[in-house]
């Protein structure tokens, strides 16, 4: 359930908000523009919203600005704690894609760069339950690093294997990156049409609207 990548976080939370900016350049082609993704994640939900993986409360910031009610799913404590303390009054539950407790029905569920901690099977069982709780109309919005083909994936790998980038050749590895095709069959299995956009050579933004 993703939950084998919790402890990474725990030393992570202290630079995640640099990462993301752009510091770390073995990762700045991931985080390009990194605000921009956030911002359409939010312009395709609706609310009330559940959020996925709150991290720091970066997405969380962006959808509270939009006035939206949140309610934010993190497995990780320390992420938890750094969302809690910059949003004292967010809903924040400890909880991942496959395992949470909601205050109300929401009419979106969003997440960003962190739905690749689910096995294919996993995130086929995650997209079959948040079709049994959402509204027709409800929507999934998720920004993630998918690939447009196996092919694609390892081509990535073996070009950042050439520029060095030993940590980011690992996480690529480790972590279950998957494919537009693979996504696309499973939302629409599930009763969803979706849409898929590329936001960066990495990240799709994923938007699924149920029938």
């Amino acid at each position: 359930m993703g939950r084998e990548f919790v402890e990474i976080f725990d030393e992570w939370v202290h630079t995640y908000d640099d990462s993301v900016g752009g510091e770390d350049p073995e990762y700045a082609a991931v985080f390009e523009n990194y605000e921009d993704i956030l911002q359409a994640v939010a312009k395709k939900a609706v609310s009330p919203v559940a959020e996925f993986g709150t991290g720091t409360g970066n997405l969380t910031a962006v959808l509270l600005k939009k006035g939206f009610e949140v309610a934010g799913i993190e497995p990780n404590a320390a992420m938890r704690k750094a969302a809690g303390d910059k949003f004292p009054d967010l809903e924040l539950w400890d909880g991942d894609f496959l395992d949470f407790s909601l205050p109300q029905q929401p009419k979106s569920f969003v997440s960003s760069y962190a739905f690749h901690h689910l096995t294919d099977e996993e995130k086929a069982q995650a997209i079959k339950l948040y079709a049994s709780i959402l509204p027709s109309g409800g929507k999934i919005v998720f920004a993630d690093t998918v690939f447009e083909s196996e092919e694609a994936k390892l081509g990535r790998i073996v070009y950042e294997e050439g520029e060095g980038h030993a940590n980011l050749v690992e996480d690529l590895k480790r972590e279950h990156y998957t494919t537009v095709p693979v996504l696309e069959a499973i939302f629409r299995e599930n009763g969803f049409d979706v849409a898929f956009t590329r936001l960066n050579d990495y990240v799709f933004l994923m938007d699924a609207t149920k029938r």
